[in-house]
């Protein structure tokens, strides 16, 4: 495919010029106008070794106001980095509403660079591929623009270029043996290009191709594209805020569900209680090393009833666990700087580096309850949420995390009982407040909802566990259980994997 494009395209002086202040001007006003709009937007370079990347993102910000875009440039993973999946660290550079963020390479180089020289194998490449569409739809779906574009140069100009920066002292460090390497090799990494263009290009982020031998033609070419891209997405969603109206949801269905089933007579004698919790505790703190030595990541995430006991289950859940090794995030709503990325963002950035414990307490399933029932969210959001939470979740452990999630589930006497309780005693009063007597009176919509979530995103890879609640003692020794076993038996295939 690419050895068919013209690379001798090019434009005299002059009309560049012409085109390119043209275009920039009309840039200059689109961020404004993406600024306005809360329009975030994200621009990728990527292409071939000394196609000129670097001068192009130069050229094309010199247009934009530089108090509204960041410039990434992405090289060889951080030893941090390293200890994530390899999306967390485009998770975190995605930037805020309004604003642009510039990628020198990208996301991309997972399967181009580091599949090149080996350091991503062959069969990790078809998930490599679903985890990148998966990111790129969960942002493009959210709201977010992404413009991707390919500079091409052929075998022999590369060459040349590189040639020439190795003759100055001043530039030569920009070549690195690696680059020569595909020089030499251009045919098979160009097919890894093509492979990568054709398995990424779609309608939500599609390829520009840059022809890149003459630079001036290839600056007017991507200032144009970017600045129709961005007119293109302003015109588009003021069409459809004037036409868009929401269906009501048909949750009829999920009126009964999973928790319609859950015995909540279950329960421990204290004896029994003490006894189990203790060999638990110990066995979990044992493990908690194992997990550290063998680098593998946990992610615990506890949702429930108001009252239902997370907090009691996290706390004897990390009582002997090393404070260095674990983190506890609680998720309140989201505050003022959160509100301007997309919603899995504040997820995304907590997540734990390998060797190590996270614990949410609530979590990004707020987006399908909470979110979707107080109406902070549309309906096209929460239920598009189902599918991005799956994929986030299968990321995670395809990257080496164990993912566990647990419903406390209580009837609604006990809720009572436990409201009760904290409004009698002093030192409780803190836990109780009027939104959680309002959230009681959204009970039955609640069942709902969380019908839906369980059967829409219990998975293989990670599962719910209903925790039945009403009696404490049950309750937090089963969460220990779950984890424990989960633990173990990840503990076991890396041994094995070794």
């Amino acid at each position: 495919m690419l050895e068919k494009i013209d690379l001798s395209k090019k434009m005299d002086k002059k009309k560049e010029k012409q085109v390119y202040e043209r275009e920039s001007a009309r840039l200059a006003v689109l961020q404004r106008a993406c600024k306005a709009a809360g329009i975030p937007v994200m621009i990728v370079f990527e292409g071939l070794g000394a196609s000129g990347k670097g001068t192009q993102i130069n050229r094309l910000i010199q247009a934009l106001d530089p108090r509204g875009f960041v410039v990434h440039a992405v090289n060889k993973e951080s030893e941090e980095e390293a200890m994530h999946p390899f999306l967390w660290r485009f998770w975190t550079k995605i930037p805020p509403n309004g604003q642009i963020a510039v990628f020198d390479r990208s996301w991309y180089r997972t399967v181009l660079t580091d599949r090149f020289e080996k350091r991503t194998p062959e069969k990790a490449l078809p998930q490599a591929f679903e985890d990148i569409r998966s990111f790129e739809e969960q942002l493009t779906s959210g709201g977010y623009v992404i413009i991707k574009l390919f500079l091409y140069i052929s075998r022999e100009e590369q060459k040349k270029r590189f040639q020439k920066l190795l003759k100055n002292e001043e530039t030569a460090w920009r070549v690195s043996p690696q680059d020569l390497q595909r020089n030499k090799r251009y045919k098979e990494y160009l097919a890894m290009n093509e492979e990568m263009l054709q398995k990424t290009d779609t309608d939500y982020a599609p390829w520009t191709i840059v022809e890149a031998e003459h630079r001036d033609y290839a600056a007017a070419k991507i200032i144009s594209i970017v600045a129709d891209r961005l007119q293109y997405e302003l015109d588009r969603r003021q069409q459809k805020a004037a036409v868009e109206k929401e269906k009501p949801a048909d949750t009829e269905q999920f009126r009964s569900g999973a928790l319609s089933g859950v015995d909540l007579s279950k329960k421990l004698t204290r004896e029994e209680y003490k006894k189990r919790l203790e060999a638990l505790q110990n066995r979990l703190s044992f493990l908690h090393n194992e997990l550290y030595r063998l680098r593998i990541p946990v992610v615990l995430g506890f949702e429930g009833w108001d009252a239902g006991g997370k907090g009691g289950a996290i706390k004897r859940l990390t009582s002997h666990l090393d404070p260095r090794g674990y983190l506890v995030h609680p998720t309140a709503s989201p505050n003022a700087t959160e509100r301007q990325y997309h919603y899995l963002w504040r997820f995304w950035k907590d997540m734990p580096k390998d060797g190590h414990i996270t614990i949410f307490d609530r979590t990004w399933y707020g987006r399908v309850m909470v979110e979707r029932i107080e109406g902070f969210c549309t309906e096209e959001e929460w239920r598009r949420a189902y599918r991005e939470i799956n994929e986030m979740e299968h990321h995670l452990t395809n990257s080496g995390a164990v993912v566990l999630k647990f419903w406390m589930q209580i009837d609604k006497d006990e809720q009572e009982r436990r409201f009760t309780e904290r409004m009698n005693t002093p030192e409780k009063q803190w836990k109780i407040t009027d939104e959680d007597w309002r959230n009681r009176e959204k009970w039955d919509q609640y069942e709902v909802a969380v019908n839906e979530m369980l059967l829409r995103t219990s998975t293989t890879y990670a599962p719910w566990i209903i925790v039945e609640g009403n009696d404490k003692y049950y309750a937090r020794v089963k969460v220990l259980e779950t984890v424990v076993h989960a633990i173990e038996k990840k503990i076991e295939e890396k041994r094995q994997e070794s």
